[in-house]
């Protein structure tokens, strides 16, 4: 890391409601590793593609503020959610686009921003999630100088959620199709990574409302092959994920009929464990899948 890095932080919802442990171990992590984050607080929820499903300048014209208080900071967007990354990324890629493709239509959007007394949208910023940062800013190799509890023995599945890989036309630092940010994130701080089918799809939230089982039999699908393959946690990058794989993991395993019981960790709660950051700090209580195993392997219980 050549340089202190510094970011317009957009926690989004979920983690400053249902999973508050996000929240508490973002900021535990970039604090412990020098990352400063000025919090959007005047920042909108992006709409989790739900706006976009009644109007698509909606989704555009919300996000384009979002994305314009950062640029105010002249900072890089952080979330730490892949569905706000996606949600807000995929915008970002297509008001750029319009810049030069359809010019009024981006006029639209700022003309609306400017009677909300909103800055205007300048396609200034980048939009990056908290993975990118660590992976790409920060580095793993930096990473791996600050770790204080190297993470032997942990065998981590990850689950990156659909936003996350397929939102956006480019991955910064990443393949969709084949993806090993997480993976090797996982390596630098001493875990060992487990593939499985299933690591690169759909958790079943986006469904939860309207098919539950279809949703609960997806979710148990992805669990099932984690443990498989041989997984003492499944770690993800979104909490929407999070929700469906861990808080709903009891109604889950009713569904399939059998017993399941993965620890499902949020991603900077991993890092947090392995930058020595004590577990009591970390929001671990909060699962609904008790965290004991992985920390009893850890040998931090």
């Amino acid at each position: 890391m050549a340089t202190a890095l510094k970011y317009a932080y957009f926690p989004g919802c979920v983690a400053q409601g249902a999973c508050r442990e996000l929240y508490q171990s973002t900021h535990e992590i970039t604090q412990a590793l020098g990352i400063e984050l000025i919090e959007l607080k005047q920042a909108a929820c992006c709409g989790s593609g739900t706006f976009k499903e009644e109007s698509q300048f909606l989704e555009d014209t919300v996000n384009a503020r979002n994305i314009a208080l950062a640029e105010q900071l002249n900072l890089p967007l952080l979330t730490h959610c892949s569905t706000c990354q996606g949600v807000i990324g995929h915008v970002d890629d297509r008001l750029k686009a319009a810049q030069t493709s359809d010019p009024n239509y981006l006029e639209q959007v700022n003309q609306l921003l400017a009677q909300q007394n909103c800055s205007p949208y300048q396609g200034s910023s980048e939009v990056k999630h908290l993975l990118w940062a660590l992976v790409g800013d920060y580095g793993l190799e930096s990473l791996t100088q600050q770790v204080r509890h190297k993470l032997t023995g942990l065998n981590c599945a990850a689950f990156y959620g659909c936003y996350l890989l397929r939102a956006q036309k480019s991955l910064p630092f990443d393949d969709p199709h084949h993806p090993s940010s997480m993976e090797n994130l996982f390596l630098a701080v001493g875990a060992t990574p487990i593939y499985y089918r299933g690591r690169t799809q759909c958790c079943g939230w986006p469904i939860a409302s309207y098919a539950t089982q279809e949703s609960f039999q997806m979710a148990g699908g992805r669990i099932q092959a984690a443990i498989a393959a041989g997984a003492d946690c499944l770690v993800t990058p979104c909490p929407l994920c999070h929700l469906n794989l861990d808080s709903r993991q009891p109604e889950v395993e009713k569904t399939l009929g059998e017993t399941l019981g993965l620890p499902v960790l949020h991603l900077p709660q991993l890092v947090a464990l392995a930058l020595g950051i004590a577990p009591n700090k970390l929001g671990l209580e909060r699962h609904v899948v008790s965290t004991r195993p992985v920390l009893e392997k850890l040998g931090l219980a």
